[in-house]
């Protein structure tokens, strides 16, 4: 098992920066604006030859009971107790505050050892503050600077004092054959994207079976993109939970760009995207904006009706949602659909299931001798267009890779291909070879004239 180090301090010192720097990505978001992390956040950290688990928290704020500050301090809690060790950051800048001081006791109270971090220490402000440490008796402070990577041979040394001696790396690198050779599946990495407010924690918490992400009536609760690992049926799934999509015009703060731009990395990281659609709210034109990005990344795409337990039961509930996908999402015509609710837990086996459909679907190949044989029908039951009193040829059709399917039509002039033949290539192509949903990429190469060297000599 890793050793699991909690990061834990008020808002604004630093743990979020420090917490980036240890996994060696900028996967937490960072901002001047106290309580951007709400969620906590788990990550592979190393320093040298350390390797172990880090988890960044939510600063900690005393709110009425049931708020969001409350839960958000629940959350940390709950990190505190499952670490084997805790990193306390201070702001050497500001010098110690009674919250540092509450953060102190909670420290003790739970009888873990601590190294205390006196962040932002560049500078002789800094020298100051990290003198005052002192006082909250838990040892002597280690001087960083997160941002500039500054003290991490000191941080190296107290994270060293606590650990089990490292593994050698000749030990990791035989896992990492082992893994390749027959070790478990690697996870399938699932992104649940959607508007504000769309049930998206929701639905995590009912997969996790535990409030593991914070939920709230109010739009925007969830800022960084979460990643959680679960074991459904025997098939390991690596879900990441986002922020909220709104249209671009309304996006003002500089945090929600920042949030946006994790959702958009979260995206391109995945290989199938849930889309969650409000039941109430369905095919509004940012849920068409949202379907459209996923297509144009590649992505395997899963539609998810969620709230459902809110809209009862409605009879042709299914088929009415059919005939809508298909008709406003004709670029993944025959996407999987499935209505569920985070509240009552309906459709999540199903869910589940068409996760791990929409996958297969996305890295199939295609026999070489069925992909012609099916391109020699197609063509010649509905042939290109002539263009210019000239007729188009298509000689013929190889698949280049999956994830999501790609093919190279060779042919003639392939600049004069209209889009809509193009089109219906593809939907005869999802109809043929059972390819509902995912998208696929034809793309056209001109077949070199072997003859046309000869012209160019005779010219």
């Amino acid at each position: 098992m890793s050793f699991t180090f909690a990061i834990i301090g008020r808002p604004n010192v630093g743990k979020s920066t420090l917490f980036n720097r240890l996994v060696g990505q900028k996967l937490a978001l960072v901002d001047d604006q106290p309580g951007v992390t709400r969620d906590r956040r788990e990550g592979e950290g190393r320093l040298g030859d350390l390797r172990f688990t880090v988890v960044d928290t939510a600063g900690l704020d005393e709110g009425p009971r049931g708020s969001l500050t409350a839960r958000m301090q629940e959350q940390t809690e709950t990190a505190i107790a499952a670490a084997d060790a805790l990193l306390f950051v201070i702001d050497a800048r500001l010098g110690l505050t009674p919250a540092d001081r509450s953060f102190a006791d909670l420290a003790r109270r739970a009888g873990k050892p601590v190294v205390l971090l006196a962040n932002k220490a560049e500078g002789k402000h800094g020298e100051v503050g990290a003198m005052e440490s002192y006082a909250l008796g838990l040892g002597d402070p280690v001087q960083i600077s997160a941002e500039h990577g500054e003290g991490l041979s000191d941080l190296y040394d107290a994270l060293q004092a606590l650990m089990p001696p490292p593994e050698r790396e000749e030990d990791f690198e035989e896992e990492a054959d082992e893994a390749e050779e027959g070790g478990p599946p690697r996870p399938i990495r699932v992104a649940i994207v959607g508007r504000p407010n769309a049930g998206k924690s929701t639905l995590i918490n009912r997969l996790l079976g535990e409030e593991r992400l914070l939920t709230s009536a109010e739009a925007g609760t969830t800022r960084d993109s979460i990643s959680v690992d679960l074991d459904w049926d025997g098939r390991p799934f690596r879900i990441f939970d986002t922020a909220g999509l709104r249209r671009r015009s309304r996006i003002d703060e500089k945090l929600e760009k920042l949030s946006v731009a994790d959702t958009l990395r979260a995206v391109r990281f995945a290989e199938v995207v849930v889309l969650m659609m409000d039941a109430q709210i369905r095919f509004e034109e940012q849920d068409l904006r949202i379907a459209d990005l996923i297509e144009r990344e590649g992505r395997a795409l899963v539609i998810a009706v969620s709230k459902a337990d809110l809209i009862g039961r409605q009879a042709n509930l299914l088929s009415s949602l059919r005939h809508d996908t298909d008709h406003w999402l004709p670029q993944v015509k025959g996407v999987p659909l499935v209505v569920v609710s985070g509240v009552t837990g309906e459709g999540i086996d199903r869910l589940m299931a068409t996760i791990g459909e929409a996958y297969a679907v996305w890295n199939r190949r295609v026999p070489t001798s069925a992909l012609n044989r099916w391109f020699e029908q197609a063509t010649s039951a509905n042939p290109p267009p002539a263009v210019s009193g000239r007729r188009l040829r298509l000689n013929y059709i190889t698949q280049t890779k999956a994830r999501p399917p790609s093919f190279v039509v060779f042919c003639t002039r392939a600049d004069a291909v209209p889009e809509s033949y193009l089109r219906y290539l593809t939907n005869s192509m999802r109809a043929a070879f059972d390819l509902p949903g995912t998208p696929i990429r034809i793309t056209l190469r001109e077949k070199a004239n072997p003859f046309a060297h000869k012209a160019r000599r005779k010219s």
